[in-house]
């Protein structure tokens, strides 16, 4: 047995330390939303304001993602995700802190710097000890932010209701040191490849693939983002219904992108690139039919979750970086979450103009359908170029084209 090839029980564990990291990160960045109404009414900010909050710690993982990547290229994965946790348990620590706007915009920065590179790290690792299953053990690892949309975000709902908003923080505080001890005790070592240091990460820059891949994402994952930001307002003010349904529905959401994250790996696994070519495809018809699932709160259930299948946009475009980053995987990897991440300011950004311009609250469907036809014409440039550069004398079984 060796450190990238561990029995199926010694596997099972360090996907579950691996999943239980992304289960925390996904708390700490969901519960910023749940959470919003009860820390901008203790700090004294109208709501507006205090998002700023969430939009931190948004451009904390664009900010981090490259850079923590890049000067941890040359740290054993296990020892660069242990330092990653750690270091968002103490940014999640200064948030239970904050006792002013300021504290907080600045703790929500530093709790989203460890974000990519966690994910990206995690992804390679998963993908190191499940080499034939790929893009499932990446589905896997994520399985825990999908997760956070289910359990994570309502429980820390519940906990500002019950005993405060701090709370909600501090328990991803333990979730995040908990982490830290599970991929300590289970994964492995994992040191770099020869001739994998920081300076390597860099030739990821100029890889044209990789620009690509991550165009796809930061475009495409727009959609899903476009109408996830905006169902509350489109429930209780355009369709007239209660708020108390709304985490109902939130719910139903996160059990789509939960399913759709497992299934594409699945399918990924078999057929990368049409997985991810089907996949927005799909999104393009169902967010563009949004206007048609208004008619009731069932209807609205189901679209939301056909929405929500094209999450599994994440896995298949993190191990399409896999095979496309060369010797710059880490920060490839990284870079990934940095784009959904501009996806997900980018999706709102843009269905919250047409809103504003007064096309409806159904608008976010057919700005969410534009940007995943978006997402596909950058991803058939990327497929395009990959098969026009193939080289004759490989054997057509040999290629990556499916």
């Amino acid at each position: 047995m060796t450190a990238s090839d561990p029995g199926a029980g010694k596997r099972a564990l360090v996907l579950f330390a691996l999943a239980l990291g992304g289960f925390a990160i996904g708390s700490t960045e969901f519960s910023a939303m749940s959470l919003l109404p009860f820390y901008a009414r203790e700090l004294g900010l109208s709501e507006p304001v205090a998002a700023h909050a969430i939009s931190a710690y948004a451009l904390g993982v664009v900010a981090g993602a490259p850079l923590l990547a890049f000067l941890g290229a040359g740290l054993p994965r296990r020892r660069l995700l242990v330092g990653l946790m750690i270091a968002i348990a103490a940014g999640n620590a200064l948030t239970v802190w904050a006792p002013t706007y300021g504290w907080l915009l600045a703790s929500r920065f530093v709790s989203g710097l460890p974000h990519g590179a966690y994910f990206g790290v995690a992804a390679l690792m998963a993908a190191s000890v499940m080499p034939d299953k790929r893009a499932q053990s990446v589905a896997l690892v994520m399985l825990g932010l999908t997760l956070a949309t289910i359990i994570g975000s309502p429980a820390a709902n519940f906990i500002g209701l019950t005993v405060g908003w701090r709370w909600g923080f501090a328990i991803v505080v333990v979730l995040a040191l908990l982490t830290a001890l599970s991929v300590q005790l289970f994964a492995p070592l994992q040191r770099p490849e020869n001739g994998r240091d920081p300076k390597s990460e860099l030739s990821a820059l100029g890889n044209t693939q990789v620009w690509l891949t991550l165009g796809a994402g930061a475009i495409g994952f727009g959609g899903m983002f476009a109408v996830y930001s905006f169902i509350a307002p489109l429930m209780t003010e355009g369709m007239g219904v209660s708020p108390d349904m709304v985490p109902a529905i939130l719910v139903v959401f996160g059990i789509g992108m939960t399913v759709g994250n497992l299934g594409a790996g699945w399918l990924a696994d078999r057929a990368m690139k049409r997985t991810a070519i089907g996949l927005l495809v799909w999104s393009a018809i169902v967010l563009a039919a949004l206007p048609l699932m208004t008619g009731n709160l069932l209807l609205l259930g189901i679209g939301c979750f056909a929405i929500a299948l094209g999450g599994g946009l994440g896995p298949v475009l993190q191990t399409r970086l896999m095979d496309v980053a060369g010797e710059a995987q880490t920060l490839a990897a990284s870079l990934h979450h940095a784009a959904f991440n501009a996806a997900n300011a980018l999706g709102p950004f843009l269905a919250g103009a047409a809103i504003s311009a007064g096309y409806g609250w159904t608008a976010p469907g057919w700005v969410g359908s534009l940007l995943a036809i978006g997402g596909l014409a950058i991803l058939l440039v990327s497929f395009w170029l990959e098969r026009r550069r193939a080289t004759p004398d490989i054997p057509a079984e040999l290629c990556p084209a499916e």
